[in-house]
C-alpha cells in the first residue's frame, strides 16, 4: 500500500467500532431520560443533553471518553446559589444519586465539575449538570473544588467552528486531531484533547495542502508537527476555536512533537526511496498500533 492507503486505513482504525457507538448512543439515551425523568418530569430519552468534548466535536478516537452536558431547570440554579456551603457540591450529588438509580452497579462517581460513569467494556462517560443561559447558546455548570463555584462553556460555539472548518478543509481537520490523540496515547505527550483540536485548527486553517486527500497526510504530519515544536515554550494558553475560552496547557509538548517531526522527515524519506515497511515502521513509532503494519 502506498502513502494515501497507508493512512485512509490508520484513519479507519482509529474510529470507534460500530459496537462501541451503538452502546455510546444508547447510554446516552438512557442517562438522559433518567435525568429528564428526575429533574423535568418527562420519559424522554433526547431532550434536555448534549454530546460535549471531543465526541461531540467529532475528534474522539476508540479510547476516548464521551463527555455529555445534562440540562437542569434554571430553579436548581437558584436553589444551589443560596447555598452558604459548597451548593455546587450538593448539585453534582444530587445528579450522582439520580444516575444511580439506573446504573448502581457500575462505578458512579462525583469528581469536581463532573459525574464519572465507568462502564466494564472501558467507556467511561462524564456528565457535566449544566444550566442553559438567556443567550440559548452557553451553559453555566457547578464547580466543587476550592469552596465551590459557578464557570461558563460555550459548546456548541467550538463544535460549530469544528464542523465549518473540517468541511472547509476536506475533512481534513478532524482527522488531524485524531491522528494526534494517537500520537498522544503512543509518545505520553503531556496535551489535553481540546488543546489538540484548538492546535490542529490554528494549523490547518494555513496549511498549503488543507483541502487535499490521504496522499498528502504525511507531508501533513510532518508540518503539523513541526508546527507543535516550533511553538514558544512560554506560551501558556491558547484560545479555543468558537469560544475562544482559554485552554492551558499542561506541560510543554514541543520536545515530544520535535522528536516526532524528526522521525516524519525519516518515513518520508523512506517513502521517496522505495522502502514501504521501513516508512510504515516509522510512523507506527509516531502513531501506535493502529497504523498499518
Amino acid at each position: 500500500m502506498g502513502v494515501s492507503e497507508n493512512f485512509s486505513s490508520f484513519c479507519n482504525n482509529l474510529r470507534m467500532s460500530e459496537t462501541t457507538v451503538s452502546n455510546v448512543q444508547y447510554r446516552y439515551k438512557q442517562i438522559t431520560k433518567r435525568i429528564n425523568s428526575d429533574f423535568w418530569n418527562s420519559s424522554s430519552d433526547s431532550l434536555h443533553s448534549l454530546y460535549v468534548g471531543s465526541y461531540g466535536r467529532g475528534t474522539a478516537i476508540h479510547v476516548s471518553d464521551i463527555d455529555i452536558i445534562v440540562r437542569l431547570p434554571v430553579e436548581k440554579y437558584h436553589q444551589y446559589s443560596k447555598y452558604i456551603g459548597n451548593g455546587q457540591s450538593v448539585l453534582l450529588q444530587e445528579v450522582k444519586a439520580s444516575l444511580k438509580q439506573t446504573y448502581s452497579t457500575s462505578h458512579v462517581k462525583a469528581d469536581g465539575q463532573v459525574i464519572g460513569i465507568d462502564f466494564k467494556d472501558g467507556v467511561s462517560f462524564e456528565i457535566v449538570p449544566a444550566f442553559q443561559n438567556t443567550d440559548n447558546s452557553s451553559y453555566t455548570y457547578p464547580d466543587s473544588n476550592s469552596g465551590g463555584s459557578w464557570k461558563v462553556t460555550y459548546p456548541r460555539e467550538e463544535i460549530a467552528a469544528m464542523n465549518e472548518l473540517n468541511r472547509l478543509t476536506n475533512k481534513n481537520l478532524k482527522r488531524l486531531c485524531r491522528m494526534a490523540r494517537a500520537w498522544k496515547d503512543k509518545n505520553s505527550v503531556p496535551i489535553s484533547g481540546i488543546l489538540i483540536d484548538t492546535l490542529a485548527y490554528k494549523f490547518i486553517k494555513d496549511w498549503t495542502f488543507r483541502d487535499k486527500s490521504y496522499l498528502y497526510y504525511d507531508f501533513m504530519s510532518r508540518d503539523f508537527f513541526e508546527y507543535l515544536k516550533n511553538l514558544s515554550t512560554t506560551i501558556e494558553f491558547w484560545y479555543a476555536p468558537g469560544s475562544n475560552r482559554r485552554v492551558y496547557k499542561l506541560k510543554n509538548f514541543q520536545m515530544k512533537a520535535k522528536q516526532s517531526y524528526e522521525l516524519a522527515l525519516v518515513a518520508i524519506d523512506y517513502e521517496e526511496s522505495n522502502m514501504p515497511l521501513s516508512a510504515k515502521s516509522k510512523w507506527r513509532d509516531i502513531y501506535g498500533s493502529k497504523f498499518p503494519s
